[in-house]
C-alpha cells in the first residue's frame, strides 16, 4: 500500500512538474508570437503565394517571407510547403490555422472593448445583392441593434464567402439559396456545417423581348421551353442553378456573361433568361422585356454563420435582428 501510494504520489508530482514546464514553454512561445505574424500567416493561406499575400497586406514579399520564417522559428515547426497550387499547409500549419483565427478574433474584440468601441459584425455578401437587399438588411440592424458597427465585404464568388465564414474572417454572410440545407440550390455544401436564417424571398422572373414568340403565350410549362436559348452566366451562378431546378436540362444554355449582359441580350431577342425580379423591374415597367407566363418559386436571401459564433456575447441577437418583422 505504502509503495503504491508513493508511486502514485511520485507520478502526480512528475505530471505536475511537466504541466508547469509546458505552461512556462507555452507562455514563452506566445510571448514571442506577434499578431502581425498571425495576420501574415492567414494571408499566405488565403492567397496561396507570398507575392499575392504581400500585395494584399501592402508589404514587400521579403517582409512576408521573413515573418513566416520568424513564426516558424519561434514555434519550432514548418508551417508551409510548396505544392503545385502554391503554398500548402503542413500538419502543424493546419493545427495553427484555427488557433490563429481565434487569437486574432480575441485581439480585435479586446481592442474594441478597451477603446469603448461598438461591437463589430463583419458581414459578407454576394455582389449581386450589394445594391438590392443589403441596404434593407443594414436598416434592420440599425433599427434593432443600434449598438453595433456592420462592416460589409462583397464577393463575386460564393465559395470565397463560405470559406471566410468557416475560417472566421467573417461572422456571417448573405447569399442566395433554397431548400432545407445550405447548398439546397445546387452548389456544393460548405466544408463545415453552417447555421442559417432565411431573411427574405427573392422572386425570379423568366423574361424575353416583346417580339419573342412566347411573349404572348399563356400557361407555359418547362417542356414548352425545351429547345429555347437560355441566356446564362456560369454554372456557379445562382440563376444557372435555379434554371436547372426549374427548367431542367431542356433549354440550350448560351453563356453570355453576368446579369447586365444576360438582360441586354434578352432585350435584343437573342434568347430568354432567368433573373431576379429586382434586376429586370425597370425593363418590365418600360416594356423592353416581358415576363413569360410560367410559375416560378422564389429563392431565399439566406444569412449563414458558424454555430459557435452565437457563443459570443450578444451575437445571436445581432444575427436574428436581420430577420423580417
Amino acid at each position: 500500500m505504502t509503495h503504491c501510494a508513493f508511486a502514485q504520489a511520485s507520478g502526480s508530482t512528475a505530471t505536475a512538474a511537466r504541466s508547469v514546464r509546458n505552461f512556462r514553454t507555452l507562455r514563452m512561445v506566445c510571448g514571442r508570437v506577434e499578431v502581425r505574424q498571425l495576420r501574415t500567416f492567414e494571408a499566405v493561406i488565403r492567397h496561396r503565394t507570398v507575392t499575392d499575400a504581400a500585395v494584399a497586406l501592402d508589404l514587400a514579399p521579403s517582409s512576408v517571407s521573413q515573418q513566416i520564417r520568424t513564426l516558424e522559428g519561434t514555434l519550432g515547426v514548418a508551417l508551409f510547403m510548396r505544392g503545385p497550387k502554391g503554398m500548402e499547409l503542413t500538419p502543424a500549419g493546419q493545427r495553427l490555422r484555427g488557433w490563429a483565427r481565434t487569437l486574432l478574433d480575441q485581439t480585435e474584440q479586446a481592442i474594441r472593448d478597451v477603446r469603448g468601441q461598438q461591437q463589430l459584425l463583419r458581414l459578407g455578401a454576394l455582389e449581386t445583392l450589394a445594391g438590392s437587399y443589403v441596404p434593407q438588411v443594414l436598416a434592420r440592424f440599425a433599427e434593432r441593434q443600434p449598438g453595433i458597427d456592420v462592416e460589409i465585404h462583397s464577393e463575386r464568388a460564393r465559395d470565397g464567402l463560405l470559406a471566410d465564414v468557416i475560417e472566421g474572417r467573417l461572422e456571417a454572410a448573405l447569399l442566395l439559396d433554397s431548400g432545407d440545407d445550405v447548398g439546397g440550390l445546387g452548389f456544393p455544401p460548405p466544408a463545415q456545417p453552417l447555421t442559417f436564417l432565411d431573411l427574405d424571398p427573392v422572386p425570379l422572373a423568366l423574361v424575353c423581348a416583346p417580339t419573342h414568340p412566347f411573349a404572348t403565350r399563356t400557361a407555359l410549362t418547362p417542356g414548352d421551353l425545351e429547345h429555347e436559348r437560355l441566356l446564362v452566366n456560369v454554372p456557379e451562378c445562382s440563376f444557372w442553378m435555379a434554371g436547372n431546378k426549374i427548367l431542367g436540362s431542356g433549354p440550350k444554355r448560351i453563356k453570355v456573361g453576368g446579369i447586365p449582359v444576360m438582360r441586354a441580350w434578352a432585350e435584343h431577342g437573342l434568347g430568354i433568361t432567368l433573373l431576379p425580379r429586382f434586376a429586370v423591374a425597370d425593363n418590365l415597367r418600360s416594356g423592353t422585356l416581358v415576363e413569360l407566363d410560367l410559375p416560378l418559386p422564389d429563392l431565399s436571401l439566406r444569412l449563414v454563420w458558424r454555430e459557435d459564433q452565437e457563443s459570443r456575447p450578444g451575437m445571436r441577437d445581432i444575427l436574428y435582428a436581420a430577420a423580417r418583422p
